[in-house]
């Protein structure tokens, strides 16, 4: 477990128009407060950064300055995975070993429930899910990726739309759906992990392509120019416009980052889930550095 020390290692790391300046570990803890196998992070609205870790508490809130704000989730979230921070004010995590997606308020009541806590499935919903993310219209989409190999699509009240996928390397067949993330245009995009790509498809499961070059994909967040960010484990970092082209690449981190996502500044934040720390990348001319 770490402690979260002030100590910093920085590196520059992108090209072209996406440089940064590598700050890590981010986040102070107070006195007496530690972390474990932090897998996942989330910004919400107001720049809020959230640690998502398989240690209590589960939630660590900071500000965007690497302030301690608050902890939550103690006795419900007990394998931390996934998460999301939605434009609806919410927070989605994927509590994986307990099979099941949460819809929590900032302050971490549930308000929605997917799945039967400790019952797996191998029809939707879930077994041991690996990461969720919300569309435009409330639509909310389940990568269920360590017992199933499929996409699942819920109604913002809960109610299950429809599934896609099974095992395999071919179209719309997968090997450990790791991540998935929904753009402003409705794709969706999912973080094939063991076939080494990037899947694209409608809210319906049509196939419309896919991104290679890529070796074990773990996460994908998007920004609001349309840019996506997939972190795969290489270690590397890869930019892409949204015809797929890629725009700028870069090794910001040891290992790789289990999860990554980014504020209204352009910055992004990259949970090193095997190294227990958060990476905060620092774009360019796009916020300050702290």
């Amino acid at each position: 477990m770490a402690d979260m020390s002030t100590n910093r290692t920085e590196l520059v790391v992108g090209m072209g128009d996406f440089v940064y300046d590598v700050v890590r570990p981010f986040g102070t803890l107070p006195p007496g407060k530690s972390t474990a196998f932090i897998s996942h992070v989330a910004v919400d609205a107001r720049d809020r950064v959230y640690f998502y870790q398989r240690h209590d508490p589960p939630i660590l809130v900071f500000d965007s300055d690497g302030n301690f704000l608050d902890g939550w989730g103690e006795g419900r979230l007990r394998d931390a995975h996934g998460i999301y921070a939605g434009a609806d004010g919410h927070i989605y995590v994927c509590n994986r070993d307990e099979h099941e997606v949460l819809k929590l308020t900032l302050e971490g009541k549930i308000v929605l429930t997917l799945g039967h806590r400790g019952r797996p499935s191998l029809q939707a919903p879930f077994n041991h899910p690996a990461d969720v993310a919300v569309a435009r219209n409330g639509d909310i989409y389940v990568a269920d990726g360590y017992g199933n190999s499929a996409v699942h699509r819920f109604s913002a009240d809960g109610k299950h739309l429809l599934s896609w996928g099974a095992a395999g390397a071919g179209r719309g067949q997968f090997t450990t759906p790791h991540g998935v993330w929904v753009d402003a245009t409705d794709r969706v995009f999912v973080a094939d992990r063991e076939n080494n790509r990037v899947q694209i498809f409608s809210p319906e499961g049509d196939f419309y392509g896919e991104w290679g070059d890529l070796y074990h994909p773990m996460d994908i967040y998007g920004d609001a120019n349309g840019t996506l960010y997939v972190t795969d484990q290489i270690p590397r970092v890869t930019m892409y416009a949204p015809s797929g082209k890629v725009l700028a690449r870069g090794k910001p981190v040891e290992i790789g980052a289990h999860g990554v996502y980014g504020d209204s500044k352009g910055n992004l934040y990259m949970a090193e889930v095997r190294m227990n720390r958060v990476a905060k990348l620092v774009r360019r001319g796009h916020g300050s550095k702290r």
